[in-house]
């Protein structure tokens, strides 16, 4: 007989389990869906960038069948808006630093396969300095709860984002991302706005 898992156990197994169910089904949306469904969330998160005039803002390259942000960060070089990348902090395992992202930046690929910008600390840029800053997720649901990919970047680096007030968070994802509720963790950061082809969400 297998022995019974302690809650924290069972709560991680609930969560990798939401997890690997919401990544099969955004991967399996078909390419030109995919672009459309890109455009569409671009503009409609367009439209809170310009209503808070925000001039910094950081986002993240996609890959494993994300939401694409790459319509986003191009109409974000047109309307002006300065763009930052995140990438693991070299030296504070866990945390992440942002660097700005501009057409002719050298990329390079870290330890967890992910694209990130080269580490040049005149392009660095504080994140209590960011206006907005556009996190990735797996899920998300109605109360604004997110689950991500489970290492803890984001929730650490927003931990004390409504003391200070910025940068505002906001979650970008497919719509089939959603769920009614998540298992959550203690150490978890909600999001005041999730963004989706088809809606705002905001809790």
């Amino acid at each position: 007989m297998k022995p019974a898992l302690t809650p924290s156990a069972a709560n991680q197994e609930n969560r990798q389990a939401v997890r690997n169910q919401i990544r099969s089904a955004r991967r399996a949306i078909p390419e030109q869906t995919q672009k459309q469904f890109a455009q569409e969330a671009a503009s409609r998160l367009m439209a809170e960038i310009n209503q808070r005039q925000a001039k910094h803002v950081a986002l993240y390259l996609t890959s494993d069948g994300e939401l694409d942000t790459q319509p986003l960060i191009e109409t974000l070089w047109q309307a002006g808006v300065n763009v930052y990348l995140p990438r693991l902090h070299p030296f504070s395992r866990g945390n992440l630093l942002f660097f700005k992202y501009h057409p002719t930046s050298h990329l390079i690929q870290n330890r967890l396969k992910i694209w990130e910008p080269k580490l040049n600390i005149t392009e660095m840029i504080l994140p209590q300095h960011l206006d907005v800053i556009i996190t990735p997720l797996v899920a998300f649901d109605e109360q604004g709860n997110r689950m991500g990919m489970g290492g803890g970047y984001y929730d650490r680096c927003l931990s004390d984002w409504q003391l200070r007030g910025k940068p505002y968070p906001i979650g970008y994802a497919h719509d089939c991302q959603r769920v009614e509720s998540l298992p959550t963790e203690h150490w978890d950061v909600p999001l005041p706005m999730i963004v989706t082809p088809s809606a705002t969400h905001t809790s």
